[in-house]
């Protein structure tokens, strides 16, 4: 088929395999601005990194190299953490503990599964640690909890890992929640800046992983794994007196924006509405797409990954097997009806193919979108804006 990408589809872009190019074509802007996937880090901590991955020729994400390269650099931002915390600054120590956290996140970056060991583990559970030191300083604080997957099948993990951050002052009046679902390469630490503008709007933030991906404890090879996860999540926010049950937003991100969609359906009489933020719907599993993806604007190759993340040990069987098993149109989803679900993303979406946002549109009822001509994958910046307008709106 013809893909609205056009001419890009067929292109391999400049950063590909290449460490170098990567950092001078797309991560060195994107640090200096402090946004994603560097919020809370800092130029000064990745220019020396990515000075010794060139120096070693060290290209290769998923290699132990890699990794290697970064964890000194974090090391030493919390031994800074630690000399402000026997000053007594706790504020010096939460960001420097942030910046760690970001530095970790880049050496476990791209994936991890929830059954990934080595390096890759070793650096997300530093990463973990790092983030929560951080986060027991705000106020309000983020904690993490353990919700009972009740629901669970199988051999499904019994516990489902989540972070809580409720406002202050909220007295007895029960708050709207955002329960924001994590991508494939975004887990619970990295959602500051969404933590933040949600609380500052009064609205409590749950954050829970995907299927197949960090600790989740959903089984990745079943297409309805999400939706027990689901069930068991609105179990423990109903247990809670301050969250207003009639105010629950999904928000996901990249690959949890597919799983938004699936909520808005699936769980339609439980939510207020849905955001589907860089979601894949049908087309991003097709084997055509799927032959060129590794050419686009992901850092790395992906492919593996993907695979991985729905339960497949061979990419090959994911690239020709996942659409049929997996697809929101295979399986009937899209033609259920929905709560009100908002669509976002950049046109220029190499990741995720603009189709599968235009594809919702026309099944179903009727939905809302908003898509940015020219931009890449998420639309940055400016779909941000745009999910927080209509969460203004929608949770008023």
């Amino acid at each position: 088929m013809g893909w609205i990408l056009g001419d890009k589809f067929d292109s391999v872009y400049p950063h590909k395999g290449s460490i170098k190019a990567l950092w001078e074509t797309k991560w060195r802007a994107v640090c200096e601005k402090s946004v994603y996937p560097f919020h809370d880090g800092k130029l000064e901590d990745f220019e020396p990194i990515i000075e010794k991955l060139i120096a070693g020729n060290i290209n290769d994400a998923y290699s132990d190299a890699y990794t290697e390269t970064f964890l000194p650099f974090a090391e030493s931002l919390e031994q800074r953490a630690a000399e402000a915390l026997r000053k007594g600054d706790t504020s010096t120590a939460s960001h420097l503990l942030l910046r760690a956290a970001v530095v970790y996140r880049i050496a476990r970056y791209p994936y991890v599964g929830p059954d990934s060991t080595g390096l890759k583990r070793t650096a997300f559970e530093r990463q973990k640690l790092a983030y929560l030191k951080a986060t027991s300083f705000w106020s309000p604080p983020l904690t993490e909890k353990t919700v009972e997957f009740v629901h669970r099948a199988g051999n499904e993990g019994s516990q489902i890992p989540v972070y809580l951050r409720i406002p202050d002052d909220t007295g007895a009046k029960p708050v709207p929640c955002v329960l924001i679902m994590t991508g494939l390469d975004g887990y619970l630490p990295d959602n500051s800046q969404r933590i933040h503008e949600c609380i500052a709007r009064g609205w409590a933030v749950l954050v829970c992983e995907i299927p197949g991906t960090a600790d989740c404890p959903a089984d990745p090879r079943d297409p309805e794994a999400p939706d027990r996860l689901l069930d068991s999540l609105f179990l423990y926010l109903r247990s809670r007196a301050d969250i207003d049950m009639a105010k629950v937003v999904v928000w996901g991100l990249s690959a949890g924006g597919f799983y938004a969609i699936r909520a808005a359906h699936t769980h339609r009489d439980h939510l207020a509405g849905c955001i589907a933020h860089g979601p894949g719907a049908h087309y991003f599993l097709n084997k055509d797409w799927l032959s060129k993806v590794e050419d686009h604007e992901y850092p790395f190759p992906i492919v593996s990954a993907w695979a991985k993340k729905y339960g497949y040990d061979e990419p090959a069987d994911f690239c020709t097997q996942g659409q049929g098993k997996f697809s929101l149109l295979e399986t009937g989803i899209l033609d259920q009806p929905s709560t009100r679900l908002l669509l976002l993303n950049g046109v220029d979406d190499g990741v995720v193919p603009i189709e599968d946002c235009l594809l919702v549109l026309q099944h179903g009822n009727a939905k809302e979108a908003r898509f940015y001509p020219g931009l890449p994958h998420m639309g940055y910046p400016y779909s941000l804006a745009e999910a927080y307008r209509w969460l203004e709106q929608l949770l008023a």
